[in-house]
């Protein structure tokens, strides 16, 4: 029985699981959403949720510079890439700054095909990563140039109203548009 036992196995030695909660933490923080089992996405959470945690006491704390060393160096414990440490105390932790937790979301997509796990996916809140600009800028649409559909069907116009002025009276053939 595993009463008052607090995470799950996922089918993994300790060593394992503990490598796997790191890798995807890593890419969680560098990519900001990534796709995975929805197993797997809440002992992320639990990982993730503490380093963002140690990030932001860091980050609020910069005139202690002790502070800061010394969270780093917990924090590399988990993380081993140090592109990712820097953009977890800079970005991801000014942005967490106003928040007293709850800095992942984890959203329910459905059963994977091959195996039917349950799949979700899990990104950091105040990131939105997914979403596009509604409207682009005007001056990114002026400066595309017509299709060239467009252009091809405006040039075969031009031909055929030439070639019917030079060939008055002889037959006429189907004009073929231009591809």
């Amino acid at each position: 029985m595993r009463h008052r036992k607090s995470g799950r196995k996922l089918k993994r030695t300790a060593s394992h699981r503990r490598a796997l909660l790191a890798s995807l933490s890593t890419a969680l923080i560098r990519h900001k959403r990534i796709t995975t089992t929805l197993a797997k996405a809440k002992e992320t959470r639990m990982v993730v949720e503490k380093l963002i945690t140690r990030a932001r006491h860091a980050f609020q704390q910069k005139d202690a510079p002790a502070v800061g060393v010394h969270e780093r160096r917990m924090v590399y414990r988990y993380i081993k890439d140090r592109e990712v440490i820097g953009e977890l105390f800079s970005a991801v932790a000014e942005r967490a700054a106003t928040r007293n937790g709850g800095y992942t979301r984890i959203v329910k997509l459905g059963q994977r095909p091959g195996d039917g796990a349950e799949l979700a996916v899990i990104e950091l809140v105040d990131f939105n990563t997914g979403q596009e600009p509604k409207e682009k800028p005007a001056a990114e649409k002026k400066a595309k140039s017509p299709k060239p559909a467009a252009a091809g069907k405006a040039k075969a116009k031009k031909e055929k109203a030439s070639g019917a002025k030079e060939k008055k009276g002889a037959k006429e053939t189907p004009a073929v548009p231009a591809e």
